[in-house]
């Protein structure tokens, strides 16, 4: 139970403030001013602090280096999302969208390596990751339109932040259950 632990508390946290963010967002970001520009890089920096507490507790190998990986990808998209708020909506979708493809596909990895007996399957983790990769490329596509729209970066981060929390309440079901076993 000792990694799980850090990891539910982890995942509970990073869900409640994706929620939190998707809801400030939802109210404070028409027009592109300071405000949406401070809400957009706020997002990848939660993923960027995230990976760095979730990199404490990791042994070296390959689900080290993803989450290292991941929390830099998430350092320069919050910069990159800084500096696209000042072109409009279409360069946000686009910085956004890759900075959700490439992290996406990162989470399903690292999710993929914790799928064992003591973190559990990991599903939500890595539906949110899928989900996350399909829908950069949905923005990307979106951003070339005439009908582009901030408005579904705050269902995009309801969905991921629910995503999260399911998975914490499966962690803590799983080491509640593993726990009555062992009594």
């Amino acid at each position: 139970m000792k990694k799980t632990s850090p990891l539910l508390k982890l995942y509970l946290g990073r869900g409640v403030l994706a929620v939190a963010w998707a809801v400030a967002f939802a109210y404070g970001h028409n027009p592109i001013g300071a405000l949406t520009i401070t809400l957009l890089v706020v997002y990848p920096l939660i993923d960027a602090v995230s990976s760095l507490i979730d990199l404490r507790a990791l042994p070296d190998g390959s689900e080290r280096r993803l989450t290292l990986f991941n929390g830099v990808l998430s350092t320069l998209a919050a910069i990159a999302v800084g500096v696209a708020g000042a072109g409009g909506v279409a360069p946000v979708l686009h910085v956004f969208g890759a900075w959700a493809v490439v992290s996406g596909a990162a989470q399903v990895l690292v999710g993929l390596r914790r799928r064992g007996p003591e973190l559990g399957k990991q599903w939500p983790i890595l539906i949110a990751g899928g989900l996350s990769a399909l829908v950069g490329v949905f923005y990307n596509i979106q951003a070339l339109g005439d009908d582009a729209s901030l408005d579904v970066l705050s269902v995009y981060a309801t969905g991921g932040g629910v995503f999260f929390i399911i998975q914490s309440g499966l962690l803590t079901w799983r080491a509640r259950r593993r726990q009555a076993q062992t009594i």
